[in-house]
């Protein structure tokens, strides 16, 4: 896997190169990203992160798309300095004029969130659960009280738990 970003980083700088004339310092690059985001560009540390499990799910247009989206920051930042907007004209002219690719902002690749448990509070009104993280619950164990908006009484553990 780190081998096709890594040609790909490649390619996209070498287009950026004949393009502008000019030579660019390549990046560092890293696949420890996880979450939503399919890569980030670190400007000021030339350095961008990949989400290897974005990757393995959606690897045509990861290496066409996000790959080019991201050195497009970067070459952006080196060529017009630090207070060009992130997806202004600047980074724009770069992803339409070098890279012939629409300039989206965001990626549309599925996300899959992790299960969480919930554990569930109540009080005294009908028909009412209230889901707690983890955090929040462990809160709780700690002393700090929560009350219902509508009744004014303090939730209390069920003792119930869900997976979401």
């Amino acid at each position: 896997m780190p081998e096709q970003i890594h040609a790909r980083v490649e390619a996209c700088y070498q287009q950026a190169e004949a393009f502008f004339k000019r030579a660019f310092p390549r990046p560092e690059v890293s696949f420890k990203l996880r979450g939503q985001k399919a890569g980030v560009a670190h400007l000021h540390e030339n350095k961008l992160r990949f989400n290897p499990q974005l990757y393995r799910e959606n690897q045509d247009d990861f290496l066409k798309q996000t790959v080019a989206h991201e050195v497009a920051h970067l070459i952006a930042h080196q060529l017009f300095g630090p207070r060009i907007q992130p997806h202004g004209e600047e980074w724009q002219l770069i992803m339409r004029g070098v890279y012939e690719l629409p300039p989206n902002r965001c990626h549309t690749y599925e996300v899959k969130r992790r299960k969480t448990t919930r554990y569930l509070y109540r009080c005294a009104c009908p028909d009412n659960d209230f889901p707690f993280s983890p955090q929040r619950h462990a809160l709780v164990a700690q002393g700090r009280r929560y009350y219902c908006r509508r009744c004014r009484v303090t939730l209390v553990f069920s003792g119930e738990q869900r997976q979401e």
